[in-house]
């Protein structure tokens, strides 16, 4: 039997990371896909370019977001919802 809690990525912060983290990698994406074109389409510069600060706050975000994964960032109820998740094992409970 599973946990529905464990490991089921329902952690709020954990689901802004994985948003932020497509969101800029379809940025990155397309930045290289416009460089290749000769265009410009980086899609949160078009968004918030005029606001210079919220446009660079979003970049640290994405930033922040992937480091947050790579070192494989759990919540405390993602860690402590049972034994095995904690120690990287299975979802079983």
């Amino acid at each position: 039997m599973y946990d529905s809690k464990c490991g089921s990525g329902k952690c709020t912060l954990v689901l802004i990371g994985k948003i932020l983290l497509i969101v800029g990698g379809v940025n990155w994406g397309l930045v290289g896909v416009g460089m290749l074109m000769d265009t410009d389409l980086n899609v949160v510069h078009m968004l918030i370019g005029s606001l210079a600060y919220v446009e660079a706050v979003v970049y640290i975000l994405v930033g922040v977001a992937a480091i947050m994964t790579i070192f494989g960032y759990k919540c405390k109820n993602c860690t402590n919802s049972c034994g095995s998740c904690a120690e990287g094992g299975e979802n079983k409970v």
